[in-house]
């Protein structure tokens, strides 16, 4: 009853903001659409800068998985996306928690419309559905200018589906492996007969098991927007994003591997350390308004808000092992029952502007903005009563091995909140004709309290507050009208959750990363190669150290990190685009040196090289027809004390054939060749998936 609730309230929401404005079409018939017509057809990335600059102009690396993309190679979840993106690696290390690195280090930054607040963890809960964007962007190395804090690996930023100018739509219904079932609508209206206000409705609903053990998925995403012209300069967008996400028997850790005889072991994929009783819910309600105003020619103000709101209900187990290690029979095992209640709020203001300005004969541009952004947290559990470090049988275990425990009434364990005030201004200095400058400097204060994410008992419950100012330098030189050099100097700040030996939080991070690169346009600038040569640089970052003992305080057992410096230096070379009329094209390359303070190799589980890949290709012979192949190949991986992982490619394919002119057929075969491998191993381990397949009919409305 509840979860019918929850979908009655968020459609009307979706559907009361995308047709509200249709009772003003009458009086808007008369105005001229000069603003809103023209920024529906021409929204272009603001890349790395948040100056509106091509992607070739940008001085960083760049890259993007659009919706085609997504859809061709059934891609509906974010984290499955991400791994077919170049220089992206995704830790899947649980069923619902996963962490991305670039560069090697943790990508700590995910925005909207690149709107958005760090996550000092790096771990992201859940997964996006990726119906509900136009693409998302990878922005590789340190990004002050976007966020103001954060480090030196790169930035994820998923673009929201906007109005469009014609009446269209699309429907879908999907079915695949593990019983499969999944339905999404995507609909957009022009709501007034001048074309000055439109709006968008996106639907999608997936519901599965898996192959692990009783892991059951299913989830509701809905999202409505409007946008319309307010007098002759300014236009007006508001947006509703509602998502119900449910698993049940999820996995709350990672599997145990290693073995005490120094054995790895090698259970079947559908292992888990799940239990039936256990389940992870969450949902999140997102609303954006935002405000754009043309000053004068070429120039424009912008007002952004952004208010999310999320729920987690938990009730899990965590199993391990004490000693770390499996004895040689695959016992060892206890279990850790926890239940929670938790919710977040967030909140972004921002306002900028920007435009260009002609000086010593040349045009140049300029942004300038101000932002703050608020979240605030709390999490309260319900004790456990009993059956607590219960001894677990030989895994792999069924569902039903350990007893539910007796549940404490609910109350509170952490709260925390967290202020970002920032100001921030970039230019794009026209040098000569051929040769532009990018200037950028972001001034930061980062408030935060409560307690640690990581539960630490910490002695110092208020983190100091970070006031840093970063710069951004950038020089681009167009050697033709196809070809780009560039070299980029930019630094961040980044407070750390993680304490030390005597439980007093970590000094902040500074991230600093350096690049040079060339981007070539082909084949009439359908085809962008890009070569990026680069280093990243963290200093102080937190690091494992181990677990605190023999102090008799409230510190015992507690994980204690120490600061490093660690360095990350190497290249990356990625050819994106067409090649040809019905042929599309990505293949990425990135290959990395990390070391730690000694000058040896550090954080041995992010790969050293990988590759990814993706292309597709109508045939000639029979143009109803397109055949798409992508995939991922990396180098081998370890961990100390963990497992080892050697070289591997996992390659996903698609046949999709024309019906008519509405109708599309797709079969998606993803792990093509059956290939066992670990996922990741950062913070444990977990099978990838083994071959599965699924069914699409696409129509347009």
């Amino acid at each position: 009853m509840k979860n019918n609730k929850f979908l009655l309230t968020t459609c009307a929401l979706a559907a009361s903001a995308v047709m509200a404005p249709a009772q003003a079409q009458d009086s808007n018939a008369n105005l001229q659409t000069v603003v809103v017509t023209g920024k529906r057809a021409n929204r272009v990335s603001k890349g790395a800068t948040g100056l509106p600059m091509d992607v070739k102009e940008t001085p960083q690396t760049i890259s993007s998985i659009d919706q085609e993309d997504m859809a061709n190679f059934g891609l509906t979840g974010s984290n499955e996306a991400l791994g077919l993106a170049t220089g992206i690696n995704v830790e899947q290390y649980e069923t619902n928690r996963a962490t991305f690195n670039a560069r090697g280090f943790e990508i700590q930054l995910t925005q909207v419309d690149g709107l958005g607040m760090t996550n000092s963890y790096g771990t992201v809960v859940g997964r996006e559905d990726t119906f509900l964007f136009e693409r998302i962007e990878l922005i590789r190395g340190a990004n002050g200018l976007l966020t103001g804090v954060g480090n030196a690996s790169g930035t994820i930023n998923y673009i929201r589906k906007r109005p469009k100018n014609q009446d269209s739509g699309e429907f879908n219904v999907t079915l695949g492996s593990w019983g499969q079932k999944r339905a999404a609508l995507d609909y957009n209206k022009v709501l007034t007969a001048d074309g000055s206000w439109a709006g968008r409705l996106v639907v999608a609903h997936e519901d599965k098991d898996s192959y692990l053990r009783d892991l059951h998925d299913k989830r509701t995403s809905i999202y409505g927007v409007v946008d319309g012209q307010i007098g002759e300069n300014g236009v007006l967008t508001v947006g509703v994003t509602a998502v119900d996400s449910k698993q049940d028997s999820p996995m709350w850790g990672s599997l145990t591997l290693l073995r005490s005889d120094g054995t790895q072991a090698d259970f079947p994929v559908g292992s888990s350390t799940s239990q039936k009783w256990t389940y992870w819910n969450t949902k999140s309600y997102n609303a954006f308004v935002e405000y754009t105003h043309r000053l004068a020619e070429g120039w424009e103000a912008k007002l952004t808000y952004n208010y999310r709101h999320g729920d987690e209900s938990t009730r899990l187990l965590y199993a391990y092992s004490p000693t770390g290690v499996l004895k040689p029979d695959n016992t060892g095992l206890v279990g850790w029952p926890y239940r929670s209640e938790g919710d977040a709020d967030h909140r972004v203001l921002d306002a900028n502007v920007n435009g260009e300005f002609s000086a010593f004969g040349r045009k140049h541009r300029l942004l300038l903005g101000v932002s703050q952004s608020r979240e605030k947290t709390a999490v309260d559990i319900n004790p456990v009563q009993n059956h607590m470090l219960d001894a677990l049988p030989a895994f792999p275990y069924g569902g039903d091995s350990y007893v539910e425990p007796t549940w404490g009434a609910r109350e509170p364990s952490t709260r925390g909140q967290q202020k970002l005030t920032r100001l921030y201004g970039a230019a794009q200095i026209s040098l000569t004709d051929s040769l532009k400058g990018i200037l950028g400097v972001n001034a930061v204060r980062l408030e935060r309290t409560g307690a640690s994410i990581y539960g630490n008992a910490a002695t110092n419950t208020f983190y100091p507050d970070t006031q840093e100012t970063s710069p951004y330098v950038g020089l681009t030189y167009a050697f033709g009208p196809d070809v780009t050099a560039y070299v980029s100097y930019s630094d961040i700040f980044q407070n750390q959750d993680q304490t030390d030996k005597k439980g007093e939080y970590l000094a902040p991070m500074k991230g600093v990363n350096t690049e040079a690169g060339v981007k070539a346009e082909w084949l009439n600038k359908a085809l962008l190669t890009t070569f990026a040569v680069f280093t990243a640089k963290q200093d102080g970052l937190a690091t494992y150290g181990g677990v605190i003992s023999g102090t008799g305080t409230n510190l015992d057992g507690q994980y204690w990190y120490e600061g490093k410096d660690v360095k990350s230096k190497g290249f990356e070379l990625e050819a994106t685009g067409r090649v040809g009329k019905d042929s599309k094209l990505t293949l990425g390359y990135t290959h990395l040196n990390l070391t730690g303070p000694d000058g040896n190799d550090i954080y041995e589980w992010v790969p050293r090289s990988t590759v990814n890949f993706r292309a597709d290709t109508r045939l000639p012979m029979l143009p109803a027809l397109r055949l798409g192949l992508g995939g991922r190949w990396q180098s081998d991986v370890s961990k100390i004390g963990s497992a080892r992982q050697g070289a591997y490619a996992v390659a996903n394919a698609f046949a999709a054939y024309e019906l008519n002119d509405k109708a599309t057929l797709r079969l998606n075969i993803n792990n093509l060749f059956d290939k066992k491998y670990i996922g990741g191993l950062a913070y444990g381990a977990i099978y990838g998936a083994p071959r599965n397949a699924s069914l699409t009919l696409d129509y347009k409305l």
